[in-house]
């Protein structure tokens, strides 16, 4: 099985919070994998030496300083009554609604959805901002948010 029950995924909290709810319609798309399966997709997509963004290693291709653009401000379209993505995200990430994303907390903490289902809910993803990743499946353009409130933009290799 690949997928945490959404119930007893330990993050529930942040998608069923009374404060940002996240629409129904949405939430059934919101698909935490099992630490096994995230595991597995964190080795293939993100790194099979270093468990977090906080420990990436030479081998791996986030370690790259050089891929990442400069350091872009998310926490004030965060903080404002707006729902929409801050404008650069918007700007540079051109996928489409329906493309399977992979949100990575960690090495042992991954969600699957839809880009569509993040653009509309971003925030709640981001109540843990300790260095998440944002992978769009098939997709080279990766996205970094960092706890200072800013995220940076890279091509994968």
């Amino acid at each position: 099985m690949n997928y945490t029950e959404f119930d007893s995924y330990v993050r529930k909290w942040i998608f069923t919070h009374a404060s940002m709810p996240v629409a129904e319609a949405d939430l059934v798309q919101i698909k935490p994998f099992t630490q096994a399966r995230s595991a597995q997709l964190w080795c293939e997509h993100v790194s099979s030496q270093s468990p977090d963004a906080d420990h990436f290693e030479k081998d791996d291709w986030a370690f790259d300083k050089k891929i990442w653009s400069d350091a872009i401000d998310w926490q004030q379209a965060w903080d404002s009554d707006e729902p929409e993505l801050p404008a650069a995200l918007q700007v540079d990430i051109k996928w489409e609604d329906n493309t399977t994303i992979f949100f990575c907390y960690g090495k042992y903490n991954i969600i699957e959805t839809k880009w569509g289902v993040f653009k509309r809910n971003w925030k709640n993803f981001l109540f843990f901002d300790d260095g998440p990743l944002l992978l769009g499946r098939k997709q080279k353009q990766a996205v970094w948010f960092q706890s200072n409130g800013t995220f940076q933009l890279a091509t994968r290799p």
